[in-house]
């Protein structure tokens, strides 16, 4: 090889190993729970202070 880039090595692919119903119903929670995690903080991130009551932030000071 004279010049320019190399090529990268292939990755080796996955092996698609069998999964039983354990790690099947233990992937699928962790889905789930990602899922819930992203509408969470979707559902969270439009809000504004979460401090705000009746009266709202009270000022001091001198009139």
């Amino acid at each position: 090889m004279t010049g320019g880039k190399a090529k990268p090595l292939k990755a080796a692919k996955k092996q698609n190993k069998d999964l039983d119903d354990d790690d099947k119903a233990f992937h699928e929670k962790q889905r789930a729970y990602e899922k819930a995690k992203k509408e969470m903080a979707a559902k969270a991130g439009g809000k504004g202070p979460l401090n705000t009551g009746a009266q709202g932030i009270k000022k001091s000071g001198k009139k």
